[in-house]
């Protein structure tokens, strides 16, 4: 029997495949996430104010990734519709992070097997639990495969440099701030500079919303819907019923969600994040707080 021309055999496109997602993660700047004796770090380097790569699912389950953008945000946005319609339809016990784990390997290794290019991202789904022995950490691949992490995980960039200086530092039981140290440790490349500590945490004490910004006198209105609600409502007056309602939907349409945590306190990391955060952690027992 005579081979097609340009026949590849199915052992290469996978392999190919995997070379190129590889090759394209690598490319980015690494992300880690580690237990504390609190809960759960996220730390990642992100210039970006608007693309960020630490985000909240659901209660006290969060989400990293590396790679490109546009595929991890869109499996980003996924889980979070599948937690919210299953937490609304069942019980919001019911939302775990194995549950997402799972249905992002099936979404990953559908793609990668049956797609021509497949999606250059790496996962991390966390869930801080009661106490330290009942913390999760999910790590997922390109193609699907699942691997559940103890400790720590560095994903993206050099990653196995970045895990060899973590490990240098790390030690079960770290407190927030050593175990922060660490992360940025390992995230500096040796004789480089440390990477910038700007951080938003779904931590400890509940955030202050923040206030929507007014443009300058004489400056253009670009900023936002936001900022030209607000100076509308100041020219016509404080007690200006149709002002008032004005900022309080702009302060409602901030944040992306807003998930009530089981104590009953407001998780908004992912509102926090979108300020080009660059760490975040899930405390145990407790709401949002900024790093």
């Amino acid at each position: 029997m005579s081979i097609p021309f340009g026949y590849v055999s199915p052992e290469q496109q996978m392999r190919d495949k995997a070379d190129y997602a590889r090759k394209g993660i690598a490319r980015g700047r690494s992300v880690v996430v580690l237990q504390y004796e609190d809960g759960i770090l996220f730390v990642a380097p992100n210039p970006s104010r608007a693309l960020h790569k630490i985000s909240e699912i659901y209660d006290r389950i969060g989400f990293a990734a590396v790679g490109r953008y546009n595929e991890f945000e869109a499996l980003r946005l996924g889980g979070i519709r599948y937690a919210d319609i299953n937490g609304y339809t069942y019980d919001r016990e019911d939302v775990t992070a194995r549950g997402l784990a799972n249905l992002y390997a099936q979404n990953l290794g559908q793609i990668f097997t049956e797609s021509l290019k497949p999606f250059e991202v790496e996962l991390v789904v966390a869930e801080v639990g009661d106490t330290a022995d009942e913390d999760h950490i999910y790590r997922l691949t390109f193609d699907g495969s699942v691997f559940d992490e103890s400790g720590l995980v560095a994903m993206g960039g050099q990653a196995e440099a970045v895990a060899g200086r973590l490990k240098e530092r790390y030690r079960d039981g770290l407190s927030l701030a050593d175990a922060l140290q660490a992360a940025l440790f390992a995230l500096t490349e040796p004789g480089g500079e440390r990477p910038p500590r700007r951080a938003a945490g779904g931590g400890g004490a509940r955030p202050q919303p923040a206030a929507p910004q007014v443009p300058a006198p004489g400056r253009s209105e670009a900023g936002g819907a936001a900022g030209r609600v607000v100076r509308r409502g100041r020219r016509r007056g404080r007690r200006n019923r149709r002002g008032r309602r004005a900022r309080r939907a702009a302060g409602r349409r901030i944040p992306d969600a807003a998930h009530r945590s089981r104590g009953g306190d407001r998780h908004r990391l992912r509102r926090l994040t979108a300020r080009s955060a660059g760490a975040a952690s899930l405390r145990r027992g407790r709401g949002a707080r900024a790093l």
